[in-house]
């Protein structure tokens, strides 16, 4: 079976209760539990992470990689607009990665809408809520 990785950054352990009006009242549980349906009807396993850490989410880029895996689901939440050093993890690697947010980070604070990871992904959604991850599962199965 074809594995994605959905990897979450910073904060990301928070929705639900981190500034709802802006991230939604789901949890990434909640998230987690819609995207394993998903997952099976597009025959796909999905690796679901949640790190605040930077160097996991790297090491899990490498791992991901190394296990051939389908696609890399990335939300790197803060980091998106602070780390070259996960921006050089992704463009390291061969797995394509799909930056996704649950916001419009364009639609915010102007150092949000910097994104130092973008560049480098095969593509970004963003805007929908937590149907930002659904549309990019879609995405990752059709790669």
């Amino acid at each position: 079976m074809r594995k994605v990785f959905v990897l979450n950054g910073p904060n990301l352990n928070l929705l639900g209760t981190r500034e709802p009006e802006i991230y939604g009242s789901q949890t990434l549980d909640d998230i987690a539990n819609d995207l394993h349906q998903q997952a099976e009807s597009l025959g796909l396993e999905i690796d679901l992470r949640q790190s605040s850490h930077e160097g996991h989410l790297i090491d899990w880029l490498h791992e991901a990689a190394a296990t051939d895996a389908q696609a890399v689901v990335l939300n790197a939440g803060g980091f998106t607009h602070t780390s070259v050093a996960l921006r050089d993890a992704v463009a390291a690697i061969v797995t394509p990665v799909i930056e996704v947010h649950l916001s419009n980070p364009q639609a915010r604070e102007s150092f949000r809408r910097r994104s130092l990871i973008s560049g480098v992904c095969v593509g970004s959604i963003s805007g929908f809520g937590a149907g930002s991850y659904r549309l990019a599962l879609d995405a990752a199965a059709r790669l």
